[in-house]
């Protein structure tokens, strides 16, 4: 397993709620290639419940749009932006029970769009929740001049 680096963390102004790792209020999610997959592993808290010890559906929505686009950073050497999410809760994710883990993969592609499969485990190892996130993928010229995008190299140690 390959840890990734984040590139945009010294860039002036860079705040994702998902990836940031000086976002105080964020996830600060950290991610690793395994193969063909983007993996990673969150500790969940509880500010980020929604009903008491479960982790809230958004934020599961939240890890997996950010995720997905590791997979169009890392594996198809663009960017993009979200153009659907698809999510299906299969069991609540008690936040007691560990940290979480999800693993992403491409599951297809058409000349713009890119669909990533993102399944969330709880820290039991149970499938909690699954996603399908469709990117629409910027021309690599467009996602370098409009979101800074650095190529997939710079996210690679």
């Amino acid at each position: 397993m390959q840890k990734l680096i984040n590139p945009y963390a010294s860039f002036p102004g860079y705040n994702c709620f998902g990836c940031s790792p000086d976002n105080h209020n964020g996830l600060k999610l950290e991610f690793f290639r395994e193969g063909d997959e983007i993996v990673t592993t969150w500790e969940p808290r509880e500010d980020f419940q929604g009903f008491h010890n479960i982790l809230h559906g958004g934020i599961q929505a939240t890890m997996m749009d950010e995720i997905a686009s590791w997979v169009v950073f890392t594996i198809l050497d663009t960017a993009g932006v979200t153009y659907q999410l698809k999510t299906k809760y299969r069991r609540p994710v008690h936040i007691s029970k560990g940290a979480v883990t999800l693993r992403a993969k491409l599951s297809g592609q058409t000349r713009r769009i890119a669909a990533i499969e993102v399944i969330l485990k709880d820290g039991e190892g149970r499938t909690c929740s699954e996603g399908v996130v469709e990117y629409y993928l910027l021309p690599r010229e467009k996602a370098e001049k409009e979101m800074h995008y650095p190529g997939k190299d710079a996210f690679l140690s």
